[in-house]
């Protein structure tokens, strides 16, 4: 049974504090997320809205469970939030947001009847945004894979934000790997984990073999942060393992973009055909053919914990275990 329960898992009506980072928008990945205890979060920002209702229809058809929407900021301006609006009009519980300033969609979330979360990455960005009106705060430290926010690691950085918001839950992100991680976010203050990394080798997400294999073998100091994968997402660090494109950038000097080795090469190609180049932020999926390791691996510093795939179940049931016993050690007999 699980002990672990918080008032974050109260108010979303979960069971574990576990949250699944955005790094998918497969309904099986996310559906399994939920359905394993946690909350499954699809990765909305490059869905258009038909597509959004659509992968939320399917979600929903896969598991009775809370889930969330993501998005990144700065990149759905453009299309005046259609897909955010879109996933309201669906009914989607929880809005994550990312990137940027949440203040011009505070309101339009609030209106649906939805929470509406933002990640942060200092305790000022914090109080600033929940004094906004934001409901729940994610804590991103340095050590986490994907594209970075903040400068400040998780351990000081947890702490510090859940100092600054005392009346709203935060969620620690970065690092989180097992369930040790687990128990030290929850002993900092934090009322859930954001996991990602370790999920990228469970059953139900589309990741590559490849990019599997590398998972498997890569130590925590095998990780970079980088803004060289750029393309689709302008200047903006990403934590990721080190490949043959960071190597040959950094051989060259670390040119700007324009004067890159082999930009406009295609390195891989989606099931459609649709090419995929060189410096893009896209990560190898199953789906994929090409030079995979050129692609964007993306990692946060927990990958040396990172070794088995399992099914969504066993990890999250593993972490919530493990970060029991973990707690029940540090009480003492």
């Amino acid at each position: 049974m699980n002990h672990l329960t918080t008032s974050l898992c109260k108010l979303l009506g979960i069971d574990a504090p576990i949250i699944g980072a955005p790094i998918s928008a497969a309904p099986p990945f996310v559906a399994g997320v939920s359905n394993a205890g946690g909350l499954g979060v699809i990765q909305a920002t490059w869905l258009e809205a038909e597509a959004l209702i659509d992968t939320i229809a399917q979600v929903r058809y896969l598991t009775d469970r809370p889930f969330g929407v993501n998005f990144v900021l700065p990149l759905i301006q453009d299309q005046d939030y259609a897909n955010l609006d879109a996933a309201l009009s669906a009914g989607v519980p929880v809005v994550s947001t990312f990137w940027g300033d949440p203040d011009p969609v505070i309101e339009r979330i609030h209106k649906a009847d939805a929470l509406a979360f933002h990640t942060v990455g200092s305790a000022d960005e914090a109080r600033r945004v929940v004094d906004l009106g934001v409901d729940v705060v994610v804590a991103q430290g340095l050590e986490a894979g994907g594209h970075l926010w903040g400068q400040v690691g998780g351990l000081a950085l947890v702490p510090a934000v859940v100092d600054a918001v005392p009346d709203t839950p935060v969620i620690a992100a970065g690092g989180i790997a097992d369930g040790r991680g687990l128990a030290a976010v929850l002993a900092l203050g934090a009322d859930a984990a954001w996991v990602g990394t370790r999920f990228l080798l469970a059953a139900e997400h589309q990741s590559h073999p490849l990019y599997r294999e590398r998972l498997k073998t890569a130590r925590e100091s095998d990780t970079v942060r980088t803004k060289v994968f750029d393309g689709g997402w302008p200047d903006a660090p990403v934590r990721c393992l080190n490949n043959e494109t960071l190597d040959a950038w950094l051989a060259a000097g670390a040119p700007p973009p324009g004067r890159r080795p082999n930009e406009g090469e295609v390195v891989a190609r989606y099931s459609s055909g649709e090419p995929i180049l060189r410096y893009s932020i896209s990560e190898p999926t199953a789906d994929m053919t090409g030079d995979l390791n050129a692609m964007c691996l993306y990692a946060g510093q927990g990958v040396g914990l990172v070794r088995q795939e399992k099914p969504l179940a066993e990890i999250i049931d593993e972490m919530l275990s493990d970060a029991a016993r973990t707690l029940a050690r540090l009480a003492g007999p």
